[in-house]
């Protein structure tokens, strides 16, 4: 239903779709569903580093490389939800890259997300980006906003929490003098 939803929303300009996968429902459905609409709709999994799928549609290999402190997202097998599936393209996403992007949709569009959906929007912006570089223009790409924010108070908006991981603080993180 996800992918009539986007494209009913989007008025049939859609060019393209990216989310990371847990179980890959969600990356499989709507991507296949969307290619019923428009075979040209390009289909990319975005995943964090450490994700074997990543590995295994870029590289044909199902390895996992990196680490990531995200949660619920960077599959290590191929599950009943992924088969016949193959998405057009597959990113990585560093954590260091998604931060920034959900701590600028809390401050500036009052979003405040996991660092599932920031991985998800740095794709859709590579997504985006890559689209626009092969002559489409002003594409238009659609994700998933799939994690609230306020499960990672503790960890994500918790300066001390990401100085241990070595990961980016923002000066608004830290208490007032």
């Amino acid at each position: 239903g996800t992918a009539k939803e986007l494209w009913e929303q989007l008025e049939g300009r859609i060019d393209g779709f990216t989310c990371a996968a847990g179980t890959g429902g969600t990356i499989a459905g709507v991507g296949m569903g969307l290619k019923e609409f428009d075979e040209n709709v390009t289909i990319a999994l975005t995943d964090p580093h450490g994700a074997a799928l990543y590995n295994y549609f870029a590289h044909g290999e199902l390895k996992a490389e990196g680490s990531s402190v995200a949660e619920g997202i960077g599959q290590g097998r191929i599950t009943a939800n992924l088969e016949g599936f193959t998405p057009d393209f597959a990113y990585q996403v560093p954590d260091e890259e998604a931060l920034p992007i959900i701590f600028d949709l809390l401050r500036e569009e009052g979003l405040c997300l996991g660092l599932s959906a920031g991985i998800n929007v740095a794709g859709a912006v590579a997504l985006g980006r890559q689209l626009k570089a092969e002559g489409r223009d002003d594409p238009r790409v659609a994700t998933i906003l799939c994690d609230t924010g306020f499960r990672y108070l503790s960890t994500l908006y918790n300066a001390d929490w990401l100085r241990s991981k070595d990961l980016p603080v923002f000066d608004w993180l830290e208490p007032a003098a």
